[in-house]
């Protein structure tokens, strides 16, 4: 078998975007429902920016009920092909806005049951991982958030970036080893 192993696919998935694609949009509202909080999440993480990251989710959106008409799974789940087009818009958003986001701009969502300490504490440590992580180069950088915050296995990762899910995962090794380096180097814990 080669190292591009197919990806399980859920078939109430594929149905609903069968659907979205031969124009129903209830279809396409639900297949929104489903991903629009990891998409948002995806991009929250690149941009730091709450408001940010909404702009861009909507607009990823907008742009995949433009293109539905022309989707083919290809052997890649739709989220992946969701997480294409987002890549695709932080690339313009870096383009146009070639200045870095502010820890200032990370906003702490409100939650009345969390000890004020607790919650700076994971603030800021939630902040410095941020931080530390976009200090890799862009393909450890998407690698690794497709990992671990998106939740990605290795093969829908490789699909997403043309790669093999050897090169996967020596990309994921490499970027946890630098990851360690940076996270020592600003005096972390390693």
């Amino acid at each position: 078998m080669s190292e591009r192993s197919i990806v399980a696919r859920d078939p109430e998935e594929d149905l609903l975007v069968e659907r979205a694609v031969a124009g129903d949009a209830d279809s396409f509202g639900r297949l929104y429902d489903l991903f629009y909080d990891r998409v948002y999440r995806h991009l929250y993480y690149r941009v730091g920016n709450a408001a940010e990251a909404e702009d861009l989710a909507a607009q990823v959106f907008v742009k995949a009920l433009r293109a539905i008409g022309r989707y083919r799974a290809m052997g890649r789940p739709f989220f992946v092909w969701l997480l294409s087009i987002a890549h695709n818009l932080l690339v313009d958003h870096y383009r146009s806005r070639r200045e870095s986001s502010s820890i200032d701009d990370i906003i702490i969502p409100a939650d009345d049951s969390a000890d004020p300490v607790a919650l700076a504490e994971r603030s800021f440590a939630s902040a410095s991982l941020r931080q530390a992580i976009m200090k890799l180069k862009k393909d450890q950088q998407a690698v690794v958030l497709m990992r671990y915050i998106d939740g990605l296995e290795y093969a829908e990762i490789a699909s997403s970036l043309n790669k093999s899910e050897g090169a996967v995962r020596v990309i994921l090794h490499r970027s946890l080893i630098a990851l360690r380096k940076v996270i020592t180097a600003e005096g972390g814990r390693p």
